[in-house]
């Protein structure tokens, strides 16, 4: 029998902002590569991780939620989603069981019809619907898709995921493994460090701070003499008030987030870590579109 030929590509992981897409591709990938919370924009820019299967190689690419642009941090964010389904091989759309599907959905599945890609359909936090519930999300996503299948899923339990990789696998043309054994993300390590710190951050603000937050890593050293990394980085806002609440009484919520990340962090490098950490103002960063990019 002939071999069969190996099989990659690329798949835009696309749907309204906290849908559960970062949960979903870290359960696919089996490790983490996107960082999580439950405030919208989290996820700001494109962040591939990698899915292996015997004879195929699929690159999930876990993108900000589709939303009207206002800044210049959020037009970068809209154009990585727009750039990115025009680039790939195939959608993987994810609909909120939990939640009515509405025009921010149906926007999304006529850009997947537009864009010509096959596009593999889901409804994520089954686990959070009853089953009478669920099955009328499900019609309602059948028809909006024209009959196409629907499958019912739970990123965050880890459930009905093995149908998605069949169906992803089966999208894949020909071609070669993109990343090497071993690789699970395309994220340079100075970006997946500054996104743990943030993800310690989100989970430890108020409404008024996540969106103005952003990590920017001034330095990483690997000792020579010692399994030690040293880490300098700074949590950007926009405001002193926001500052303030990083900081928090006595410096303790800012040492909260380091240290919270340090352990994430030392995960990674598979070696303890020095995290030094502060907090700077830079007003209205999320304008200044140099800056953005720089971070992103």
């Amino acid at each position: 029998m002939a071999e069969q030929p190996f099989r990659s590509g690329f798949v835009a992981v696309l749907g309204r902002p906290n849908v559960g897409k970062s949960t979903l591709v870290n359960a696919l990938v089996g490790r983490k590569v996107s960082i999580v919370s439950d405030h919208p924009q989290t996820t700001r820019r494109r962040i591939g991780g990698v899915l292996r299967l015997p004879g195929h190689q699929v690159v999930l690419l876990d993108l900000p939620g589709f939303q009207k642009p206002f800044d210049s941090l959020t037009r970068r964010m809209q154009r990585a989603v727009d750039e990115a389904l025009a680039e790939v091989d195939a959608a993987l759309v994810v609909l909120n069981a939990a939640e009515p599907i509405g025009a921010g959905d149906r926007f999304i599945l006529r850009a997947v019809a537009g864009a010509g890609r096959p596009a593999v359909y889901l409804l994520n936090k089954r686990d959070a619907v009853d089953a009478g519930r669920l099955e009328q999300r499900a019609a309602e996503a059948r028809d909006l898709v024209g009959g196409a299948e629907v499958l019912a899923v739970s990123a965050l339990r880890g459930e009905g995921l093995e149908p998605v990789v069949g169906r992803l696998a089966a999208a894949m043309p020909e071609g070669p493994a993109y990343f090497p054994d071993g690789d699970i993300s395309d994220q340079p390590l100075e970006l997946l460090v500054a996104e743990l710190i943030r993800e310690q951050a989100l989970r430890r603000t108020r409404d008024e701070v996540p969106h103005a937050v952003a990590v920017e890593v001034t330095g990483i050293v690997e000792r020579e003499d010692r399994p030690l990394v040293e880490i300098e980085a700074l949590l950007i806002v926009e405001t002193e008030s926001q500052k303030a609440i990083l900081v928090g009484k006595g410096g303790r919520t800012v040492k909260a987030i380091g240290s919270a990340a340090r352990r994430e962090i030392e995960a990674v490098f598979g070696a303890q870590v020095f995290l030094d950490l502060r907090v700077k103002v830079r007003r209205r960063w999320r304008r200044d579109e140099r800056y953005v990019e720089r971070l992103l």
